[in-house]
C-alpha cells in the first residue's frame, strides 16, 4: 500500500445544526453519551459517490507519487453508487481519465472496504492487475429517514481512496480475512431497491443487536487475522477501525492493548460514512505522519449483512 486519500463535502453539520435542520427531538450530550459523535459532512445536492471517489483517488495517487495511467484496477466499495449502472468504479475511472484495466463497484455494506481490500490484494498476487485504487465512496444521506433519530444522527458522507502496487519488500497487505452470516441480515438494511418491489428505499437498523454482534464478531477476526501471520495483539502498532461507534471503537483497543492514541479514530469529526470510514481515517493519519515504515496495521469493519472482517498490513 503506497499511500492514502480522503475527501470529505464542505457541508459540516453538528449535532445542534442537525437536530435544528430535521427538527429531531434529540440534543449534542444525548449524541455523544451514545455514540461519540459531534459532527458529520453531508453531501450537496449533485455530489455523488463517484464524485467524492474521484476527488479522493486524486489525493491519494497524488500522496503517493503514481500517475493515473499507471492505475490499471479501480474497486469501489459502496453502499450508495450514482446509479444501478454504470458502476460507480467506471464514473470513477473515467473522470481520472484511466483508460486501461477493469473497474468494478463492490457492496458488503459498512465492511465493503476490507472485502475491496481483500479482491485487490488477491488479483495483484495472481497477476490481474499490477497497480489498483480501492475506494470506499458513500452518500448515506441520501438513505436515512430524517424524522428517526436513532439512525439518522449515525451517518455521513464522503470518500476515501489508497493505492496498492505490486512490489518486492516486507511492506503491503499480509492477509484480509472476511465473514458474512446472512441470518442476521435483517437487523441493517435498506428497505426495498431497484430490483424489488415496494419499500421506502431508507436505512433501517436495529442498533442493540448490531452492537451485541459488532465486539465478539470484530474480536474473532482480528484474532483470526494475527493467528494465520503468527503475530501477537502486542506486535500492533495501529488500529484503523471502522468508524462507527466511540463505545465499540474503545472496546477494540482494549483488547488490543493499545494506547488511544494508537487507535485512529475520526467518528467524532466524520460520524459512520460506511465502507468509507476506513480509507478516510487512513487518510487522515497519513496526512499527519502518524505512519512510519514497518509499522504493523489493523484495519477491522462489521456491516450489514451481517459482514465483517479484518485487514493487517505491514505500512
Amino acid at each position: 500500500m503506497l499511500s492514502a486519500g480522503g475527501y470529505l463535502p464542505a457541508d459540516l453539520v453538528t449535532n445542534e445544526e442537525l437536530a435544528r435542520r430535521y427538527g429531531l427531538d434529540t440534543s449534542d450530550e444525548w449524541i455523544q453519551e451514545r455514540t461519540g459523535i459531534r459532527q458529520r459532512h453531508l453531501a450537496a445536492p449533485g455530489e455523488t459517490a463517484s464524485s467524492m471517489g474521484i476527488k479522493a483517488a486524486r489525493q491519494a495517487l497524488e500522496r503517493a507519487g503514481v500517475d493515473a495511467a499507471e492505475v490499471d484496477a479501480v474497486i469501489v466499495a459502496t453502499a450508495t453508487p450514482d446509479s444501478s449502472f454504470p458502476a460507480t468504479a467506471v464514473r470513477i475511472q473515467a473522470g481520472l481519465g484511466i483508460t486501461r484495466g477493469f473497474a468494478f463497484d463492490l457492496l458488503a455494506a459498512c465492511t465493503g472496504f476490507i472485502y475491496a481490500l481483500s479482491v485487490a490484494d488477491a488479483m495483484i498476487r495472481t497477476g490481474q492487475c499490477r497497480t489498483a485504487l480501492v475506494i470506499g465512496a458513500e452518500t448515506y444521506s441520501r438513505i436515512l429517514d430524517w424524522t428517526d433519530r436513532t439512525t439518522c444522527v449515525l451517518f455521513g458522507d464522503g470518500a476515501g481512496a489508497v493505492v496498492l502496487r505490486a512490489e518486492e519488500g516486507e511492506a503491503g497487505i499480509l492477509s484480509s480475512h472476511i465473514h458474512a452470516d446472512g441470518r442476521h441480515g435483517g437487523i441493517l438494511h435498506v428497505e426495498g431497491g431497484p430490483g424489488s418491489t415496494g419499500g421506502t428505499g431508507l436505512l433501517r437498523m436495529a442498533g442493540r443487536e448490531v452492537f451485541k454482534h459488532a465486539v465478539t464478531k470484530l474480536a474473532s477476526a482480528v484474532d483470526e487475522a494475527l493467528t494465520a501471520n503468527g503475530l501477537e495483539r502486542g506486535d500492533v502498532n495501529w488500529l484503523v477501525p471502522h468508524q462507527a461507534n466511540i463505545r465499540i471503537i474503545e472496546a477494540m483497543g482494549k483488547k488490543l492493548h493499545l494506547a488511544p492514541e494508537r487507535v485512529i479514530t475520526t467518528v467524532q469529526r466524520h460520524a459512520n460514512t460506511s465502507a468509507a470510514s476506513i480509507p478516510l481515517a487512513m487518510a487522515e493519519a497519513v496526512g499527519e505522519g502518524r505512519f512510519q515504515p514497518g509499522d504493523l496495521l489493523l484495519l477491522e469493519a462489521i456491516g450489514g449483512g451481517l459482514t465483517w472482517g479484518a485487514t493487517l498490513l505491514r505500512w
